[in-house]
C-alpha cells in the first residue's frame, strides 16, 4: 500500500514541520514581544528624560554656557557656533510673547529629531530651548540591530530545537504506524491457514448436503456459511496484499514484464463459471499483440479480479461485461464496462473509500479502495464514470513496459453465455 505508506511519511512529516513552524513562530513572537516592551520603555524613559532636562534648561538654565546637545535662544544672547540651522522657531517665540503660556513642538530636520521647548521665564525674558536627540535615537537603532541579531539566532535554534522535538514526537506516532502494519500483516498471515481450511471443509459440506440431500434449510445454511467463509478470506488476502504493498522497495525483485491482456483473459476464463451461473456475458477486446507492463503480476491480477468482481456483482442477469484492452500514448488503458446498476457521479471518489456503500445498497468494500492503491503503487491510474441504471465503466492506466518481443498471438475469449 505504498499510497498510504506514502500519506502516513508525509503525515509524519506534516507533524514535524508544525512542530518547528510552531516552535519558531513562538520563539519570533517572544522576542518581538520582549523587544517591543524594551522599545517603548526605552522610549519613553528618554523622552521623559529630555523633557525634563529641557523644560529644567528653558526655565533656569545658563544661556551663555547650555548643557551638551542642547541650545538655549533669547533676546540679546549671542548665537553659539555649533547650533544647529533653522533655530530659534520664531513662530512659537511670537505666540508665547502673545499668550504668555509654554510651546512644546518635535521637529524633524537634517536626520534627527529636536525637541523645541518656548517659554517665559521669572526674569519676563521669552527664552526657546532646542535638544538635538541623534545620540537617543543611535542608541534605539542599536537596540533593535541587537533585537534582529536575537531574531536571527532566535530562528535558528527554533529550526534546530523545532527539528529535534518534531523528531522526538513525532517517532512514538511512526513506529505505532509500523507496529500497525506488521500487526496487519502477521495477523493476516496466521488467520489465512485456518479461515482456507474452513472455506475448504464447508465446501465439502456444502456439496455432501446436495448429494445427501439433506433438507433445504440445512443446505441454505451450509450455503452461507460457504459465502461467509469466502468473503472473509478476500478480506484477508486484501490485508495481506495491502501490507505486502506497504514493503514497497522490498517487493521490487518481485516486479517483472506483465501482459496485461494476456492477464485480462486468464482473469475471465477464471470468472467463467460464475458468468454463466448469472447468465452474463464477457468478453475480452483486445489487440493479439501482448501489452506490457512492468509490475507485481499476483497484485495486477487482484485489481483485474476485483473490477470484474465488482461488474459481476452490479450487473443483472442477461447482462453484458466488456473488457478492452489498448495501447494509448506510452500507456495501457484496461476499461471494465458492464450493464448495469451504475452509480450516481456524485459518489464517483466515494466509491474508493473503504467499505463505502453506494446508494442503491450495494457494497463496494475494501476491494476498490485496495484496487486504487494497487494502480497508484505502479504508477497507473484509476477513474471510474457511470450512472444511474446505464452502468458504469471503470479505466485503468498504466505505463507501458517492455517485454519479450516474441509471443503467440492470441484470440479474443468470452465466457458466459453461447
Amino acid at each position: 500500500m505504498r499510497s498510504s505508506t506514502r500519506a502516513e511519511l508525509a503525515a509524519v512529516r506534516r507533524a514535524r514541520l508544525r512542530i518547528s513552524v510552531i516552535t519558531g513562530a513562538i520563539i519570533t513572537l517572544l522576542v518581538t514581544v520582549v523587544g517591543g516592551i524594551a522599545q517603548t520603555v526605552m522610549t519613553q524613559a528618554q523622552n521623559d528624560q529630555v523633557w525634563r532636562e529641557l523644560r529644567y534648561g528653558a526655565a533656569r538654565g545658563d544661556l551663555s554656557s547650555p548643557p551638551g546637545c542642547t541650545w538655549l535662544y533669547a533676546p540679546g544672547v549671542p548665537r553659539l557656533a555649533n547650533a544647529p540651522g533653522g533655530f530659534p522657531v520664531r513662530a512659537d517665540l511670537d505666540r508665547v510673547r502673545a499668550t504668555h503660556e509654554a510651546v512644546e513642538r518635535t521637529v524633524r530636520r537634517d536626520n534627527t529629531v529636536y525637541l523645541v521647548r518656548s517659554q517665559v521665564r521669572a526674569d519676563g525674558d521669552v527664552v526657546q530651548a532646542v535638544f538635538d536627540m541623534r545620540f537617543q535615537l543611535a542608541d534605539r537603532r542599536y537596540l533593535w540591530g541587537a533585537l534582529g541579531i536575537a531574531e536571527i539566532v532566535g530562528l535558528v535554534a527554533a529550526a534546530v530545537t523545532g527539528a529535534v522535538l518534531g523528531r522526538r514526537a513525532v517517532a512514538p506516532l511512526a513506529e505505532a504506524l509500523a507496529r500497525q502494519r506488521r500487526f496487519v500483516t502477521d495477523a493476516s498471515h496466521e488467520l489465512r491457514t485456518p479461515v482456507t481450511q474452513v472455506y475448504t471443509r464447508a465446501q465439502v459440506l456444502s456439496r455432501q448436503a446436495r448429494a445427501e440431500n439433506l433438507p433445504a434449510r440445512h443446505r441454505d445454511e451450509l450455503a452461507r456459511l460457504v459465502g461467509s467463509a469466502g468473503r472473509l478470506g478476500e478480506v484477508l488476502d486484501d490485508l495481506l496484499l495491502s501490507a505486502s504493498l506497504t514493503a514497497g522497495p522490498a517487493r521490487r525483485a518481485e516486479r517483472g514484464p506483465v501482459d496485461l491482456a494476456e492477464l485480462a483473459r486468464s482473469v475471465v476464463a477464471e470468472e467463467s463459471d460464475r458468468a454463466r451461473e448469472n447468465r452474463l456475458t464477457i468478453t475480452v477486446d483486445a489487440p493479439p499483440h501482448p501489452l506490457f507492463v512492468d509490475g507485481i503480476e499476483s497484485a495486477l491480477r487482484r485489481a483485474v479480479g476485483e473490477l470484474l468482481t465488482n461488474a459481476i456483482g452490479h450487473t443483472p442477469a442477461h447482462g453484458r461485461i466488456t473488457v478492452a484492452l489498448a495501447g494509448v500514448r506510452g500507456a495501457v488503458e484496461l476499461t471494465v464496462t458492464d450493464t448495469g446498476a451504475g452509480f450516481d457521479p456524485a459518489e464517483t471518489e466515494r466509491l474508493f473509500e473503504r467499505f463505502h456503500r453506494s446508494g442503491r445498497g450495494g457494497r463496494y468494500g475494501l476491494g476498490l479502495a485496495l484496487l486504487r492503491e494497487v494502480v497508484t503503487h505502479h504508477g497507473g491510474t484509476l477513474t471510474a464514470t457511470g450512472r444511474p441504471g446505464r452502468g458504469a465503466r471503470f479505466t485503468i492506466r498504466l505505463p507501458q513496459g517492455t517485454g519479450p518481443l516474441a509471443r503467440p498471438a492470441a484470440q479474443p475469449v468470452k465466457s458466459g453465455r453461447p
